[in-house]
């Protein structure tokens, strides 16, 4: 880690004199102390530190491959192997860093074919075949990148999507065939689409599916189904456009056992899973007020997966709760497997069922295998031990928007420590969560970040502002012309909402986010004076700049989120915080990448300079060797604890433990909370 940094660190004092008398409350045995000076037995390491993130999952023969984070080597990614017997062994080392940048977000960059493994390398971009008892083999030309590969036919070749980034300009999209048999340039199949994704290769190798799209939409937007024929020779025919005449976003194309082609899509309002039968007529599997899939921001999502010819085994999520779910195709049944999931993902077939990662509300999580009318776990990441004391728990809320009448949902989490209780005057201050994209969403799943705070004191809602994915395409759809506004003003109603029901200090109201959640952070900041403190990761903050300099997946995105503008227009600059600091007043605390490729990094220092000159609490840590967003977990460790320490010298309370104490310039315009503290 090298943090370069505006203002000072100085070492804290450490923690209480645990000579100091405290009070003690007579009934329950449990100190009285201020909220967010709580000692809690999460640490920064614990929300950081674990390799706990199990990304792509697929089943080669007798194993399973996954790809797995590893903390002990600055996050980078590498590849195991889980024999169904239970073996688990290194297939690529996390040095090799597994990672394909395929619009810019990546996904799907590993596949197994028989003994050989083919996976990115995050540094050159270029695809690698592992073979046992030999050195990887590159496989691809520099400035090419590759996701989401298949293998046809008999695993002899493959068909990849590729982005060519070897000419100047904006990179090129198309599907490519590769010959395993020697490393070669590839033949392109089919291209002059702005995006490819999914291809996917029938039972008998007789044909392949895949889905296009073009700006300005993005592929949760509105999309294209394309087949086209294959011969054994491995030769490809004419493209053909299925459901020219429906509108909606296509994804996760899947073949049955016998050769039907599926696809799940929002062609009424939710996206449902359909199939296309032998005869060419469409039919929808199911009809559900609900989610089957997901906003596919990277590459190689699956929601379902065949467990027969006659079931189908998928996830789906309604009103914000996920189901794990048995579909009978014969009787069209649906019987529910598991509903103690958080999260539901990556579900494939394997030799001896269906497998998928699962997240829990709890700190369970790992890998699972579907059996009989449950699920059974086969492998689970070592992580810390969370005492389940401290633990707090969501509750799901709902409140309709002050300018309209669309319900508006969050899950909030009330602080939890079993060892103190706040004074009976107390309100506990609130940290409001806003996601990315801002097509993402906030879910059940157990965070240690939100325990983190929690267990020392804070309130903390994880918000699904409108626009948020999980609630159907009209709500994805309810930001479109609207960003900058529509989620501001939810973010603005949510923290009212809970001070007027007394759950938490209406003078101690945060917000933070990252990316596009840090757009509405500073705009909530500048715009509305109902928050007291904020703190941006990589924050958005200049719409015109985000469109002339953001890569091309999301080049068009603009366009939808804030309209298409006729020229001359001053609607971005009217929505941009970067040219509204003057109204910003609150402590802010900005942190940001070096190499960040979204944002500019000098957006942040001259918020951070305009802020300073004008007296306003305020900080800045930059990070070198980091992107649009802290990858490594040093660096997440330490921003994490400036974080509380920022929160700390806001709200007048002293964070317990010994971390380290972020100086504030212009630390004396704080508000005196607490006459003890300061």
């Amino acid at each position: 880690m090298f943090a370069l940094f505006a203002g000072s660190f100085i070492l804290a004092c450490g923690p209480k004199n645990t000579d100091e008398k405290q009070a003690v409350d007579q009934r329950s045995g449990r100190m009285i102390e201020d909220y967010g000076s709580w000692i809690s037995t999460i640490s920064a390491e614990d929300v950081y530190g674990p390799s706990d993130r199990i990304g792509v999952l697929q089943s080669v023969d007798e194993a399973l491959y996954f790809s797995l984070s590893d903390s002990e080597n600055e996050g980078k990614v590498g590849i195991k192997r889980l024999a169904l017997k239970g073996e688990l062994t290194e297939a690529v080392s996390a040095q090799f860093d597994v990672k394909t940048r395929v619009h810019e977000y990546g996904g799907a960059p590993l596949l197994g074919i028989g003994n050989s493994l083919f996976a990115v390398k995050r540094d050159d971009q270029r695809l690698y075949r592992f073979a046992p008892n030999q050195e990887p083999v590159a496989l691809t030309p520099n400035g090419t990148r590759h996701a989401d590969c298949v293998s046809y036919p008999k695993g002899s070749r493959l068909v990849c999507v590729r982005e060519d980034h070897r000419q100047p300009g904006t990179p090129t999209s198309s599907l490519v065939s590769l010959n395993l048999n020697f490393k070669n340039e590839g033949q392109t199949l089919f291209s002059g689409q702005d995006f490819y994704a999914s291809p996917r290769v029938s039972p008998d190798n007789s044909q392949l599916a895949w889905i296009s799209w073009q700006h300005p939409n993005m592929p949760w937007d509105i999309t294209q189904l394309w087949v086209a024929d294959l011969t054994p020779a491995g030769d490809v025919g004419e493209p053909k456009q299925l459901l020219a005449g429906h509108s909606g976003s296509i994804t996760q194309p899947l073949y049955s056992p016998s050769g039907e082609l599926y696809f799940i899509a929002d062609f009424d309002n939710w996206w449902n899973i359909y199939r296309i039968t032998a005869e060419g007529t469409l039919e929808k599997v199911l009809q559900e007020s609900a989610e089957f899939a997901v906003p596919d921001w990277m590459m190689g999502n699956h929601n379902y997966a065949f467990e027969s010819e006659d079931t189908i085994i998928a996830s789906y999520k309604s009103k914000g709760k996920t189901e794990l779910v048995r579909i009978d195709l014969d009787s069209g049944l649906v019987s529910t497997i598991a509903a103690e999931f958080a999260d539901v993902r990556q579900v494939i077939k394997g030799s001896d069922g269906v497998y998928f990662v699962g997240n829990k509300a709890t700190p369970e999580k790992g890998i699972y295998r579907v059996k009989g009318r449950g699920v059974e776990l086969v492998y689970a990441p070592q992580l810390p031990v969370v005492d389940p004391n401290y633990i707090a728990r969501a509750q799901t809320i709902s409140f309709t928007s002050a300018k309209c009448d669309t319900p508006v949902h969050g899950y909030y989490y009330g602080p939890r420590n079993p060892n103190y209780l706040s004074p009976s005057d107390q309100r506990p201050p609130l940290l409001l969560m806003m996601h990315g994209g801002p097509t993402a969403s906030a879910s059940l799943s157990f965070r240690r970040d939100i325990q983190f705070w929690t267990s020392r004191g804070f309130a903390v809602l994880d918000l699904n502002y409108r626009g948020s994915s999980g609630f159907g395409r009209d709500y994805r759809r309810s930001l479109y012309g609207l960003w900058g506004q529509a989620d501001v003003e939810d973010a603005v109603q949510a923290a009212n909402y809970l001070v007027e029901r007394g759950w938490v200090d209406g003078k101690k109201l945060a917000i933070r986010g990252s990316s596009a959640g840090g757009f509405t952070v500073l705009s909530a900041l500048a715009f509305y004076d109902t928050f007291s403190a904020g703190v941006v990761y990589s924050g958005i903050s200049d719409l015109d700049s985000l469109d002339k300099l953001t890569h091309k997946f999301e080049q068009g995105y603009l366009d939808q989120l804030v309209g298409d503008l006729k020229p001359g227009s001053s609607v971005y600059r009217d929505r941009s915080p970067l040219y509204h600091l003057e109204q910003l007043t609150e402590p802010l605390l900005l942190i940001r990448g070096l190499d960040d490729p979204i944002v500019p990094p000098d957006q942040s220092l001259s918020i951070f300079y305009t802020l300073k000159s004008r007296g306003v609490p305020s900080a800045l840590l930059s990070y070198e060797d980091e992107g649009h967003g802290l990858q490594k977990p040093a660096n997440q460790i330490a921003a994490l604890e400036a974080e509380l320490s920022f929160y700390g010298q806001v709200f007048g309370f002293k964070p317990a433990g010994n971390i380290q104490t972020l100086t504030l310039d212009n630390s004396e315009h704080l508000p005196v909370m607490d006459p003890q503290v300061r």
